[in-house]
């Protein structure tokens, strides 16, 4: 059985389906054909011990949850260097770096860390857009965290939680060798992507003079117009998945690109005040996150 040999961990909303689909253009790259495969964060459980507010198949997480299942994703491997996945969870999963360090000690990890308040609102923004977030006040999404999480709500709804990177990330610091974890940051990654990508293109040693296409960019988040015209234009959808058959990739994704630009809405802004008394919940993490990266995180910080 085929098992990757390096993983995109996380975190949500902060570039990681773009990094994906980007590795994934490398000939000596193979990425799983699905993102989010989750096995490493849920490996043996049930997707009924998890509540929340799941609309369709299009919604739902994956539930890869034993080692047989999770190995099919990689049988189509052929003579590819590098072999990954990318599952967000696997950040913010107590679980994941266990399980990773069971099944495959030697791997290399790879993390982009966003502003913990800009992805927190994007998160909550995220769902909101497709009908998952039935609170539309943000502040009031964040009042509800605690005790949907008590009630075992499914991750996608821990917004404020999944910007602890610093206890979230020490955990692979405390099990893995430092050279098998590479951490980037989404303003660097949005900013220059063609360095940050050559970059991990050598952690992961390939050939790092190829060159992606970096024109596309995945999994904005944004507020559409008309909900159900993106759920339709959702690549899940059983009717999209069986119109794919007719039309060529390229027209379909610029027909898809064109029709969710048509679709959007300006998003509401963040109010000064929310992101104010969230900087003060994180800023002991991320002072311990500067120390552990050496990285200047004073921008995030910032009102």
């Amino acid at each position: 059985m085929t098992l990757p040999n390096f993983l995109i961990i996380g975190a949500a909303k902060a570039g990681t389906t773009s990094l994906n689909n980007y590795l994934d253009e490398h000939p000596q790259i193979y990425m799983s054909p699905r993102k989010e495969l989750n096995f490493f964060a849920i490996e043996g459980e049930r997707q009924d011990d998890y509540c929340g507010n799941f609309q369709g198949d299009s919604d739902t997480p994956n539930f890869i949850t034993n080692l047989e299942s999770y190995c099919r994703f990689f049988e189509k491997v052929s003579s590819e260097v590098a072999i990954g996945e990318a599952s967000p969870l696997y950040l913010l999963s107590p679980k994941a770096p266990d399980t990773i360090k069971h099944y495959i000690p030697d791997v290399k990890l790879i993390a982009i860390l966003r502003d913990p308040v800009e992805r927190a609102y994007s998160d909550f923004l995220f769902n909101l857009s497709r009908g998952a977030e039935p609170i539309a006040d943000f502040s009031q999404a964040i009042a509800a965290e605690p005790e949907r999480i008590c009630q075992n709500y499914w991750f996608r709804w821990h917004y404020k939680q999944r910007g602890f990177y610093y206890a979230q990330l020490k955990r692979y610091f405390d099990k893995f060798a430092s050279n098998q974890i590479k951490v980037y940051l989404y303003e660097d990654f949005q900013a220059d992507s063609l360095s940050v990508l050559n970059d991990t293109f050598v952690f992961l040693g390939v050939d790092d003079n190829f060159c992606p296409n970096i024109s596309q960019k995945y999994n904005v988040t944004s507020i559409p117009k008309n909900r159900t015209l993106n759920k339709f234009l959702d690549p899940r959808n059983p009717t999209s998945t069986f119109l794919r058959k007719f039309v060529s990739p390229e027209l379909r994704k610029s027909v898809k690109s064109r029709l969710l630009n048509l679709n959007r809405r300006p998003k509401p802004p963040l109010l000064p005040e929310v992101r104010k008394q969230l900087i003060e919940e994180y800023r002991e993490d991320i002072l311990k996150l500067q120390e552990l990266l050496d990285k200047d995180l004073t921008s995030w910080l910032t009102v």
